[in-house]
């Protein structure tokens, strides 16, 4: 079994994907969009309190990253 994901707040995730060189381009309603140069996907995190395990995983491998390097980002 892999790494353990650790939930986030959306702001935690904006957060950590911006170390990662994901940058914020645009805030639409409680949506901020992230995009990074070379990737074909942006990132879409909801601004919740808690982000749910799915989702959370899937942004994660949506930018490139292992659950191990997001915990410690």
């Amino acid at each position: 079994m892999g790494e353990r994901l650790k939930l986030f707040s959306g702001a935690e995730a904006v957060k950590k994907f911006q170390k990662a060189g994901w940058s914020v381009s645009r805030q639409k309603g409680s949506h901020v969009m992230m995009t990074k140069p070379g990737f074909q996907w942006t990132l879409s995190i909801p601004q919740h309190s808690e982000l749910g395990p799915g989702l959370l995983r899937k942004l994660i491998s949506q930018s490139g990253l292992t659950i191990e390097e997001f915990n410690t980002l």
